[in-house]
């Protein structure tokens, strides 16, 4: 017999304003010990010094959370010129120092390299695995870790401000995959200098926006009440970019089961088939058929 999961089967996302100096994985832990969720998980890493958005998923949403990974995220870094860094980012060992302070001009010609497809070899302080282990658990021995190489996309990477000369402020639109941390150490580098991270922010991935996140204090607050709580999103939020199929409560049925149910006049692609309930299964349509691939138990 099934062992059951011990909480409340809470299904839905929150968007979560990440605080400095915790780490993902502690956030989605805070996150269960305030709603008792049976079950909950993160969408997209953010580093323990970074904030913002984190959207937590709870439940069965859990199941949706690759077609969040996908989306486009937003981001506003602050680049340090003054040193390089093992890790970086500010909370590692200072590598390399240099004297040079890129001007504003010097700035604005090196941004249009860094736009469109670029390649990374990402921080090896990050939790890529490397022959079965996490690259930073291997850092951390001393070893050195050759990162593989990388193709990300930016979309978008504009100079917000120069506060002082030691300092600049950038706004960046990229793809998964992307090391915020990496994109400024090349760009230090390009120019002839040394750059790391110290300050990082997230304002958006996908449907997930900076103005619409709680810190975790107003959850612990609001959560009192959960029946009046309007922060926690449908289990949809993250499938607004597929398409819906309406199928019949005796469909959902099959489906449930894991059967193929047919459809026609459907377009062949991945959808999610919905009954009067709500969500039944994220399927995939070949030919008219709609085969589940992951199924909703709700």
């Amino acid at each position: 017999m099934a062992r059951r999961r011990k909480g409340i089967p809470i299904h839905g996302w929150l968007n979560i304003d990440k605080p400095s100096g915790m780490t993902s994985a502690a956030v989605v832990n805070k996150v269960r010990w305030i709603t008792k969720a049976q079950k909950a998980g993160h969408a997209g890493t953010l580093d323990p010094f970074a904030t913002g958005v984190l959207p937590i998923a709870l439940g069965e949403a859990t199941k949706t959370i690759p077609f969040i990974v996908d989306e486009i995220k937003e981001y506003e870094f602050t680049a340090c010129w003054t040193d390089e860094r093992n890790t970086d980012d500010i909370e590692g060992q200072v590598t390399e120092t240099s004297e040079y302070r890129p001007s504003l001009t010097d700035i604005e010609r090196c941004i249009p390299l860094f736009k469109g497809s670029i390649t990374q070899v990402p921080p090896a302080f990050s939790a890529i695995k490397i022959n079965g282990e996490r690259a930073y658990k291997l850092a951390r021995k001393g070893e050195d870790v050759a990162m593989p190489e990388r193709t990300v996309e930016i979309y978008e990477l504009d100079l917000l401000e120069i506060p002082d000369s030691e300092h600049a402020r950038f706004h960046v639109q990229c793809s998964k995959g992307t090391y915020i941390r990496a994109l400024a150490r090349d760009f230090a580098r390009k120019l002839g200098g040394v750059a790391h991270l110290s300050q990082l922010r997230r304002k958006k991935v996908g449907p997930f926006l900076e103005e619409s996140a709680i810190s975790l204090d107003k959850l612990e607050k609001l959560w009192q009440c959960p029946a009046e709580f309007e922060d926690l999103l449908p289990l949809t939020t993250a499938l607004d970019d597929i398409p819906a199929v309406a199928i019949t409560e005796t469909q959902a049925i099959r489906v449930r089961h894991g059967n193929d149910v047919a459809v026609p006049n459907t377009a062949d692609g991945i959808v999610c088939a919905m009954d009067s309930d709500g969500p039944v299964s994220i399927s995939k349509v070949e030919n008219g058929i709609l085969y589940p691939i992951r199924v909703f138990n709700i």
